[in-house]
């Protein structure tokens, strides 16, 4: 591998597992916010909401630490494009349908928000920045200093 892969592969690690691990953490405190923010997308049927917002945080602090410590790099980073996927089509969904919410990536409860219309695209650029490092990953999830490369030798 090239030294430009093997730099691009660590760094799409580090800041993508970073950024789940922190994204999860900022949520574990008030787990009712979560399922507000869950809620105020009004995408997901009722009976699931709850079940979504308690385990997203959980399943963002799993992939994240998967990542920053490479192991099982590949099926963390599959986990993650899917999770950015529907964060986008999340945003998107709630841009064209004129709601003005916070979108609750790093914790709180994804309330009304003044001028959300204006930072729906910065969180869609941020979301497909981060879904291209992890597709990235998908594709050459070997990195340094991965726990996969101990585990899973090639």
């Amino acid at each position: 591998m090239d030294r430009f892969g093997v730099g691009v592969g660590l760094l799409a690690r580090m800041l993508v597992g970073g950024v789940w691990v922190v994204a999860g953490v900022l949520k574990l405190p008030d787990p009712n916010d979560n399922v507000r923010a869950v809620r105020a997308y009004d995408l997901l049927p009722e009976s699931v909401v709850p079940v979504v917002g308690h385990a997203l945080p959980v399943l963002e602090i799993l992939v994240g630490l998967c990542l920053l410590l490479g192991l099982l790099t590949r099926v963390a980073a599959v986990v993650s494009a899917l999770l950015l996927v529907v964060f986008v089509a999340g945003i998107a969904s709630a841009w064209g349908r004129g709601l003005s919410i916070e979108c609750g990536c790093f914790g709180g409860g994804a309330g009304p928000a003044v001028n959300a219309a204006a930072k729906y695209p910065w969180e869609i650029a941020r979301d497909l920045g981060l879904l291209a490092l992890s597709a990235w990953l998908v594709r050459r999830p070997r990195t340094p200093w991965a726990t996969d490369n101990r585990l899973l030798p090639a």
